[in-house]
């Protein structure tokens, strides 16, 4: 099993406080369609012996596409791989681009699911994120997709500092009201570079409590389960049978394919990245070169990203896995650096996997990286 993912790099404004790659300009959307297809030929024997059971366009806003458009791109990856007889095809969209005529097309297209990124259901919390969508867009957009999709997701973010445990509460509420089968939800984070690390750095605006961050996430996981949600990711809950299969894929480590500018992929060996630049990408493409660098993994890098991955996950980490692949050494080192963390109950041993106790899901990231193997261990 494989999945290809397309990033469209185009967005109408910038939000505050996202670092992906995208231009608000779609003078070259046309070349870029074009390019976008050349390099799903260039790179097709990559997948040659896969079947692509996920199709994922993300960005950027891949809701800027027109329905023909994203179609095309579908039909591009149909004759040039070999594709599931179900694949899950997924497009992001924002509340302003999905107007009802957009909504019908896309559900008489091939994307059979949406990712609604509706952040916020207030206005407050939506212009302090400079997103391009209002409260009432958010909220019209999504009953409409909810009258004609059955897949749907949608992105909430939490720990957002001009707000409140009150309105986060109400967000969860309005957002479990319209019945969503899956919900992602993301922490605000300050990234290097954006709008949101210049603004609070020149005091502006206050910065992000990690504390109460911490409180939003802890309440948004016991109210969801309540509700029949399965915490199956750190971001992502989903009802039995609407698990995101591009995102189970990906944090089983799953091979998949990066298609477009600053788009990632990952065989098992290998992880390559295109170069970030849309004019260059094009370039490239247009002259028959993949503006892509690649990255050889080591055992090390192996076992670290299979750490990382299964603990932000409710497979967890198996330590017979890591035997067979790594090593009783990795083995052994994991139980070491996991020790204390057991102790203070932050994660726990269920059997051979070890997993993240709901004390420490919030800090899932920071405890995978303290069983990391790290370059200087000399150990073999």
């Amino acid at each position: 099993m494989a999945g290809i993912y397309i990033h469209i790099p185009f967005c109408k404004q910038a939000c505050h406080y996202c670092d992906f790659h995208f231009s608000t300009s779609l003078k070259k959307k046309q070349e870029m369609l074009q390019a976008l297809e050349k390099e799903l030929v260039m790179r097709r024997d990559e997948l040659k012996d896969e079947v692509v059971e996920t199709i994922y366009f993300g960005g950027g806003t891949p809701s800027v596409l027109d329905v023909h458009e994203t179609d095309r791109l579908i039909d591009s990856v149909r004759k040039q791989y070999t594709v599931g007889e179900d694949p899950e095809v997924t497009l992001e969209a924002n509340p302003d681009d999905l107007t009802e005529e957009k909504i019908e097309g896309l559900a008489a297209s091939k994307v059979n699911r949406l990712s609604i990124g509706i952040q916020s259901f207030f206005d407050e919390d939506l212009k302090f994120m400079n997103r391009a969508h209002n409260a009432e867009q958010a909220r019209t957009a999504l009953q409409k997709a909810r009258d004609t999709f059955d897949n749907i997701s949608i992105d909430l973010i939490y720990g957002i500092p001009i707000s409140d445990d009150k309105r986060w509460e109400e967000n969860i509420s309005i957002a479990l009201s319209y019945e969503v089968p899956h919900i992602s939800s993301y922490a605000l984070t300050v990234e290097p570079g954006t709008a949101l690390k210049k603004f609070i750095e020149k005091g502006v605006v206050p910065g992000v409590d990690d504390e109460q961050a911490e409180a939003q996430f802890q309440y948004l996981v016991r109210r969801l389960e309540e509700k029949g949600f399965v915490h199956y990711e750190l971001s992502n809950f989903g009802k039995p049978g609407y698990f995101s299969r591009n995102n189970t894929a990906y944090w089983q480590g799953k091979t998949y394919l990066g298609i477009g500018p600053s788009a990632h992929s990952f065989n098992g060996r290998e992880r390559a990245w295109n170069i970030s630049n849309n004019s260059l990408y094009i370039k490239s493409i247009q002259a028959g070169q993949l503006p892509l660098e690649v990255e050889t993994l080591s055992q090390r890098d192996r076992y670290n990203e299979y750490v990382m991955t299964g603990l932000r996950t409710m497979w967890g980490v198996s330590l017979q896995r890591i035997e067979k692949e790594f090593g009783g050494h990795f083995r052994d080192y994991l139980l070491e650096q996991a020790e204390r963390h057991i102790a203070d109950r932050y994660l726990y041993l269920d059997g051979d996997i070890l997993r993240v106790s709901q004390k420490g899901k919030f800090l899932s990231d920071g405890l995978a990286a303290d069983l990391f193997m790290l370059p200087l261990e000399k150990k073999k």
